[in-house]
């Protein structure tokens, strides 16, 4: 079975390795200055393009990347979540992002949960983290729904070069609360 065979889902969505049928709801969503208020802010489609497409190859190279996020029922693209760990990052994280129509339906707990069990499962990490602006209350909100607390900061690495705040929590501490 092919990494972009791979599907995780939870009772309200499917998770899956991002494909280019994803781009126009991914471009929508990275033009969109509220849902990347805290990603860096609003990409052109080209740029766009990239950062989906890295997203695909990061698959490629490590076996893991965000998912794809979509909603089973009605099959439409609602965010980005997953595993993450490009070079220099401050650790393994699992991330969150959807598009701010979905805000307050509970996606990205519930989508997170099944990433975290996942990276878990099939990466054997021994702890996950959550990068995220000190502002940024949704998101530490999420954090909390997880169990995850703040660990630490660090600056993110070139671009990007803010200062975050680093959620997370054990491998031994994410089963004892399952």
């Amino acid at each position: 079975m092919s990494i972009f065979d791979l599907r995780v889902e939870t009772e309200r969505l499917l998770l899956r390795p991002p494909a280019a049928e994803d781009f126009d709801a991914f471009a929508a969503f990275c033009a969109d200055p509220v849902a990347m208020q805290h990603l860096g802010g609003i990409q052109a489609p080209s740029v766009a393009w990239r950062s989906l497409a890295a997203l695909t190859g990061s698959w490629q190279l490590l076996g893991y990347s965000m998912f794809s996020v979509i909603e089973k029922d009605s099959g439409r693209w609602v965010g980005r979540v997953g595993p993450w760990q490009p070079h220099g990052w401050p650790g393994p994280e699992v991330g969150w992002s959807i598009v701010p129509a979905c805000w307050g339906r509970g996606y990205a707990p519930e989508a997170a949960r099944a990433a975290i069990d996942w990276a878990f499962g099939a990466l054997d990490w021994p702890e996950v983290i959550h990068t995220i602006a000190p502002d940024n209350r949704n998101s530490q909100a999420v954090a909390r729904k997880l169990g995850s607390q703040v660990l630490r900061t660090a600056v993110l690495p070139p671009p990007h070069e803010v200062e975050v705040e680093v959620w997370g929590q054990s491998r031994r501490a994410w089963l004892a609360g399952r």
